[in-house]
């Protein structure tokens, strides 16, 4: 594979340049000869994750993430060519032998997006990102080492979930503001809230404590992922997102309720850093 990028494989890392940086830079760490695969799953789950935001009811939501599934399932219409993401996308599963299982799954678990039911459980979060950001690390890894890649599951699976708590934790103001509310409510029941009392003002010391306890549960994801076995060296650019996770976690359970308004991202050039560190160390 050339290292010039494609005109479609540039126009899905215009994507996610301007809507997943933190992918879009783990993108342009990854081997080259794998790199416009690993760039149309982000690209794809960029899609996914953006359909709430496009639409102003769910109806139309679900028909464009119907869109995906008719195309992965083959029965498309209209010209796949005019989408490139959709043409990467399908580039790169027929390369590589991907699981067209858990990409149509990665659409399914986003009609939960477009709806503002409740997070009834800790376990109910577990497969959603089990369907979401645990299935893109195992999808990219079977990009990069399919061998390798079917003796880290566990490490994906924990890794994604720590990864979507930490998602969870920096779209928290825009979640409020559409009233949606990702924090299991066997968290907030746990310290005293429900939905509503989540969503309201006033309780920051209760709001507090539910954020802790859902950052100690992604931290504690975290650890078991570092204690699953030795990411395989072959891997790790698969891995370079999830350097996002342990700041952001730290620093919402410090920051309690002032996460529901202020952005915690670390700023970039740390969070390049620490992408830097994981392929030197291979250590998550």
């Amino acid at each position: 594979m050339s290292e010039t990028p494609s005109s479609n494989e540039a126009l899905c890392l215009r994507t996610l340049q301007e809507t997943d940086r933190d992918r879009y830079l783990a993108s342009l760490l990854t081997p080259a000869d794998r790199r416009a695969a690993v760039v149309a799953l982000y690209a794809y789950n960029a899609e996914l994750a953006r359909v709430r935001d496009l639409v102003r009811e769910p109806l139309p939501g679900e028909v464009r993430l119907q869109y995906w599934r008719d195309l992965l399932e083959g029965s498309a219409h209209g010209e796949t060519a005019a989408n490139p993401v959709a043409a990467e996308l399908l580039r790169a599963v027929e390369a590589f032998r991907l699981p067209v299982a858990p990409l149509v799954s990665m659409a399914d678990a986003r009609i939960f997006d477009l709806y503002d039911d409740p997070m009834e459980t800790t376990g109910m979060f577990e497969g959603y990102a089990g369907e979401t950001a645990a299935a893109l690390i195992q999808l990219v890894s079977l990009v990069l080492d399919a061998a390798a890649a079917e003796m880290a599951t566990e490490i994906a699976g924990h890794a994604g979930v720590a990864l979507a708590v930490a998602g969870a934790l920096l779209l928290m103001p825009i979640h409020r503001a559409r009233g949606q509310v990702y924090l299991p409510t066997q968290i907030l029941a746990s310290v005293g809230l429900d939905r509503d009392g989540f969503l309201a003002s006033g309780n920051d010391d209760r709001k507090a404590a539910a954020i802790q306890a859902f950052a100690g549960f992604g931290l504690d994801h975290l650890a078991k992922a570092r204690s699953a076995g030795r990411l395989p060296k072959s891997l790790v650019p698969a891995y370079l997102p999830v350097t996002l996770a342990d700041p952001v976690l730290r620093r919402a359970a410090k920051a309690g309720a002032s996460v529901l308004s202020q952005d915690i991202r670390p700023p970039q050039w740390r969070r390049q850093i620490a992408m830097m560190r994981l392929l030197m160390t291979g250590r998550l």
